[in-house]
């Protein structure tokens, strides 16, 4: 048994018995219990050893059943506030099909034309292009269901936007109008606007959105930390503090709400670096991301980070490549290979990248890198070596998310520059998206480099975990289940996690994957406390799960992780989420 001191009989305390415990990086040998009083946990032990304290301090006892009890999860990539306003908006997220997706956007707009808004926007978030053909979602189509309001719907990567003819009519999107650097505009054979714009071309439209206010924000904030702590994540990095797709910099709500207790210390952020930086508009971005440091952590929200998105995505060919993307005649879909060169995109050039970085590392903060293209991947690398060496004795914790498609050259330079890859583990599978329209961009050399999760381990590097919610689910039981399997869960689409598994060599052990998304994470944040660990004197963050899945794989049966569910989840002491 390990105990810390007795506590103060008058502060809350709950006795967790008869389960599993999961320390952070494994699973506890011969502990069943674990003793909390007030904002920490008293003790870690067997229900016996526990009894007898537990008594002194009147703690409440709550059977696990058999279940595990593991750290609060962290998640270290999220949009809180973006996942809160568009649950609610109209939400796509649900949405299985084509016509699934067209009823869900009709009946929102039918339901707010009733209350009064007609002619207002119809704004949301969450469809999935893996239910539409290349070039079928298009503003024709989406005119059908939205009774000629203006629509702007954001896909479920966050790297395009569907929008349909009274929008670009509003926006002035015509034939002329050019793609901006960071962006492409889908066209129709004639070169009239599809109705799809990617990454910086929303903005030809989100500019014209109506603007959020810090209320609107503010109150996503709350929806979205409540859904958090439902599936056990306790502490996040919120992912974007700054201009991204019709949203506007969140720090304001973050501060609001921060202010009135209404989320935890353990939610940070990432202050965002425009992609229209330069190196000589260096010294200007990092004076003012102290100062907006400052401001936020006074108001007890720390934003040690800067988030650097060094390009999009393959399924729009705007992920940066270090070779062409191939030729696919069923693909052209209005799309076609962004770039000058048919490599994809790099929103921030090498030379800025290295730039920046080393001045953001000398400011105190860490770097936290979108990089999914083998190209984009090198070059955060690069940038992380270039700041080592500039910083020899930086403290910073940098770390690159995403890394779908990492060269095998580069593997292990995420242990030698001590850059912590921060996985997204939920996408590393075969769903619809990735074998009809990933795959075939990519070809079967490098889609064999997707999501190297296994090999970052074994060279040493280090590993944290997120959820990019709303992007995708943030229940962390579903991406466990994929950094296991490399199947798409059962529970999300039983035909897709039926397909066979994404380049298997590269799953990981469960007790990796927890501890990734616990303890990594935890530590890639800052959090301090204790937080991400289950020990005696730690913060009492904590997430408690209905079942033990070490006991399934133990079996033989890794594919039952995703019937995991979260149904308790404390913050610092606290009960925040009760669903027993």
């Amino acid at each position: 048994m390990t105990s810390s001191t007795p506590a103060n009989p008058s502060e809350s305390a709950f006795l967790l018995h008869s389960g599993a415990v999961f320390s952070g990086t494994d699973l506890h040998a011969g502990a069943t219990a674990v003793l909390i009083s007030g904002e920490r946990i008293l003790a870690v032990g067997t229900d016996a050893e526990l009894r007898p304290q537990a008594r002194q301090v009147g703690a409440e006892e709550i059977d696990l059943q058999g279940g595990l009890v593991t750290p609060g999860f962290v998640d270290a990539h999220v949009h809180a506030v973006m996942g809160g306003v568009e649950r609610n908006a109209c939400d796509l997220t649900q949405a299985g099909t084509t016509e699934d997706t067209l009823l869900a956007i009709r009946k929102y707009a039918e339901s707010t034309a009733r209350v009064g808004q007609s002619g207002n926007w119809i704004i949301g978030a969450g469809w999935y292009k893996g239910n539409f053909p290349p070039g079928a979602a298009t503003a024709e189509v989406l005119d059908t269901v939205t009774g000629g309001r203006p629509a702007y719907l954001i896909n479920a990567d966050h790297h395009s936007v569907w929008v349909n003819t009274a929008a670009l009519r509003l926006a002035g999107v015509t034939a002329s109008t050019p793609d901006p650097g960071d962006g492409v505009i889908d066209r129709h054979p004639d070169g009239t606007p599809l109705g799809i714009l990617h990454e910086g071309a929303m903005d030809l439209v989100g500019r014209h959105l109506p603007e959020f206010t810090t209320a609107q924000l503010a109150e996503g904030l709350v929806v979205g930390g409540q859904y958090l702590h439902s599936v056990g994540v306790t502490g996040w990095q919120e992912a974007i503090l700054g201009d991204y797709a019709g949203y506007p910099d969140a720090s304001a709500a973050y501060r609001e709400v921060r202010e009135r207790g209404g989320i935890p210390e353990s939610a940070t952020g990432a202050l965002w670096v425009p992609r229209n930086l330069t190196v000589e508009s260096v010294p200007e971005l990092i004076e003012q991301f102290i100062l907006r440091r400052k401001e936020n952590e006074a108001a007890g929200f720390i934003t040690r980070a800067a988030k650097l998105m060094v390009d999009g995505v393959p399924e729009n060919r705007t992920a940066a490549m270090l070779e062409k993307y191939c030729e696919c005649e069923r693909l052209t879909g209005g799309s076609r290979n962004a770039g000058p060169d048919g490599r994809g995109l790099a929103y921030l050039g090498r030379e800025v990248l290295l730039a920046v970085g080393v001045a953001l590392d000398a400011a105190g903060f860490d770097l936290h890198f979108h990089a999914i293209g083998d190209r984009a991947v090198r070059w955060s690398l690069d940038t992380v070596a270039a700041v080592r060496k500039a910083n020899p004795d930086s403290t910073a914790r940098h770390h690159l998310a995403h890394l779908q498609i990492v060269h095998p050259e580069d593997v292990p330079r995420f242990a030698e520059t001590g850059t912590t890859a921060n996985l997204q583990a939920l996408w590393a599978c075969n769903d619809a998206q990735m074998a009809d329209q990933t795959v075939p961009l990519l070809g079967a050399e490098r889609a064999s480099w997707q999501y190297p999760f296994r090999s970052i381990e074994a060279a040493g590097g280090r590993l944290c975990m997120g959820s990019d919610w709303p992007v995708s689910t943030p229940d962390p039981w579903q991406a466990l289940h994929v950094a296991v399997n490399r199947t798409f869960p059962p529970t999300l689409d039983k035909a897709v996690a039926e397909n066979d598994p994404l380049q298997p060599g590269e799953a990981l052990e469960l007790r990796s994957a927890l501890a990734a998304y616990t303890a990594g994470s935890a530590w890639q944040l800052h959090l301090g406390s204790g937080r991400g660990r289950i020990e005696a004197g730690a913060a009492a963050d904590l997430a408690v799960a209905d079942r033990n899945p070490f006991e399934a794989v133990a079996l033989g049966h890794p594919e039952k992780i995703a019937e995991t569910r979260n149904v308790l989840t404390f913050l610092s002491g606290r009960v925040v989420f009760d669903g027993r």
